[in-house]
């Protein structure tokens, strides 16, 4: 019925419909102008609700990110903005061993299997939210009773049998029909949770990586420092026996010695602090590998710190967003929360549904079957909260603020994500020029010790100048190990920050070095030999690892790009 048709019957003649008519016109008006002012000033237009494919509420479409248009070193040379690819980035270090980690990290990662777990659990989330699209109720029902009626009552006389009994079967069956999108919307929701599960799952993979690989040149730079630290305890050493000499002989006094005891000493000190950060880092590393704590040294064996390129293929800015799993994580938590206000929407329109019973009832069992026990009933039915708008318009302002909240985060994460790629940058390639300048001063420190100690043993200088070039070069050694595995960190930092590593998911690892079949002299130090039928498998570098688990083959493979709804 039309408001016009409304209005007309407003200016009936009341001598022909009577006060009696006027009330009922009234009584059937108030609802059915309810009605119509919901469908066409509700928070939802008519048209909107059409285009929408008959939902209410918006339509998800992806915030601006706030991304650069370059980076800020990118005249430097050594970043190259061809589109890189990083599946497998930490193989540009050529270092079989740290291949071998990041695959058996891959492989026995306990973290990763929880965030495959979750994958799971949002895939059963949305298969549940997919299932209310059909009749959410569907009840089989059956009992027997046995009653008795009071025959002290009023009207007794009518009640025929005082005893008896009641069998019943029957399916009930309630179906609310989508009419306004409510659950349609809720299944947005969960796909999008859903593709955030996923790219969890892929930032933890690109975590994992960076972890392992930042950890094994870590452990590299302590074992350069530790090396460095025992060459200078033993040339320390060699002066200190130089001091005994000239004091015993008496062309010196005993504050030479002592002096010299105590430069020793304090080098000496440093190496178990160095020991306890190397135990740390291997410990670390079985973590990641997801095995209990154990020596790892004598697999790991005596390798130099990875040597990093000295340039990085890093692309355009923009291209990070498309490949940062955190990033696609924080946009696809706000498609879900959009879907939501449509679900809020959804409840200020009244729920349309279908309710139907059918079932048998008798008193004898024998007859329970036959066609005169057949009872049932069916029809629309229609529940509406006329009465909480308060309650549900706040709700839908609720979403909202959430959404608009989360659309934020995912603007500062895109935010977030350029600062940790720029400051890679800078320390990669600051660290570079750093080393240079450190190598040099390594070089000639070394070769003023030399000369200082050859002068103080012909007694032509004094032992202060010994031991101040001895001190320098510890910290110029500690200083030019630091500044080597800098560089290697800073470019891990780079492809972590880049997004690079879940790639591995979708792509097969790289081969591991099959040192089975390589000749005795080009075997690495220490490496470990994998069994003659390993086929190119992953090496386990401990005993009892974890067997690979089959959860990432069941991880659905997500496009490059998230879905994105439409912003209309």
């Amino acid at each position: 019925m039309s408001v016009d048709r409304l209005s007309q019957l407003n200016r009936l003649p009341t001598a022909k419909a009577g006060a009696k008519s006027a009330a009922a016109v009234r009584w059937y008006r108030a609802p059915i102008l309810l009605l119509c002012t919901i469908l066409l000033s509700g928070c939802t237009t008519f048209r909107e609700y059409v285009h929408n494919g008959f939902k209410v509420g918006p339509n998800y479409g992806r915030a601006p990110a706030p991304v650069a248009t370059d980076w800020i070193d990118s005249t430097d040379v050594r970043l190259r903005p061809e589109t890189p690819d990083l599946a497998h980035w930490w193989t540009v270090f050529n270092d079989p061993i740290l291949n071998t980690l990041v695959a058996e990290a891959y492989s026995q990662n306990l973290t990763l299997r929880e965030a495959g777990f979750r994958v799971l659990q949002a895939r059963a989330t949305l298969a549940i939210a997919q299932g209310m699209l059909f009749p959410q109720q569907q009840d089989a029902f059956g009992g027997y009773s046995r009653n008795a009626i009071s025959q002290s009552v009023a009207n007794s006389s009518f009640i025929p049998t005082k005893f008896f009994d009641q069998y019943d079967a029957g399916f009930n069956l309630a179906w609310e029909i989508d009419f306004w999108g409510r659950f349609r919307r809720a299944i947005e929701s969960a796909e999008a949770d859903l593709d955030a599960s996923v790219e969890n799952y892929d930032d933890v993979i690109v975590t994992l990586v960076g972890d392992v690989a930042t950890t094994y040149v870590q452990m590299r730079t302590l074992s350069q420092q530790l090396a460095y630290t025992q060459e200078n305890v033993v040339l320390q050493q060699q002066t200190l026996d130089i001091a005994n000499a000239r004091f015993k002989g008496g062309t010196t006094s005993e504050l030479d010695v002592d002096q010299s005891v105590s430069t020793l000493a304090q080098t000496q000190a440093q190496i178990p602090q160095l020991r306890i950060r190397i135990r740390q880092a291997t410990n670390r590393l079985c973590i990641l590998l997801g095995m209990p704590p154990e020596d790892l040294l004598p697999l790991l064996g005596n390798q130099p710190i990875p040597v990093a390129p000295s340039d990085a293929i890093v692309g355009i800015p923009a291209e990070m967003l498309l490949r940062r799993p955190d990033v696609r994580r924080a946009e696809r938590i706000a498609a879900s929360q959009c879907a939501q206000i449509g679900v809020a929407v959804s409840q200020l329109y009244p729920h349309i549904g279908v309710t139907g019973t059918i079932g048998v009832a008798s008193e004898q069992f024998n007859t329970l079957f036959q066609s005169q026990s057949l009872v049932g009933s069916v029809g629309p039915s229609f529940q509406w909260n006329v009465l909480n708008y308060g309650r549900l318009i706040n709700n839908i302002r609720l979403q909202d603020a959430r959404f608009q909240e989360l659309v934020v985060r995912y603007q500062q994460q895109v935010l977030l994500a350029g600062e940790e790629a720029e400051n890679a940058m800078v320390s990669f390639l600051q660290s570079q020029e750093q080393a240079q300048y450190l190598n040099t001063s390594v070089v000639a420190a070394e070769k003023a010790v030399r000369i200082a100690v050859v002068q103080y043993r012909a007694g032509t200088t004094d032992f202060n100048r010994v031991a101040l070039v001895q001190q320098n070069l510890v910290q110029q050694q500690d200083q030019l190990a630091q500044s080597r595995g800098n560089i290697s960190l800073g470019l891990i930092q780079v492809y972590r920050a880049l997004g690079g590593g879940w790639q591995l998911r979708l792509s097969p690892l790289p081969p591991v070095m099959d040192v089975a079949n390589l000749p005795a002299d080009q075997l690495p130090p220490n490496a470990i030999a994998p069994p003659a039928n390993n086929g190119g498998q992953p090496v386990p570098i401990a005993p009892n690892t974890i067997a690979q688990p089959t959860e990432p083959e069941s991880i659905p493979t997500p496009p490059p790009q998230p879905p994105v709804r439409s912003s209309q």
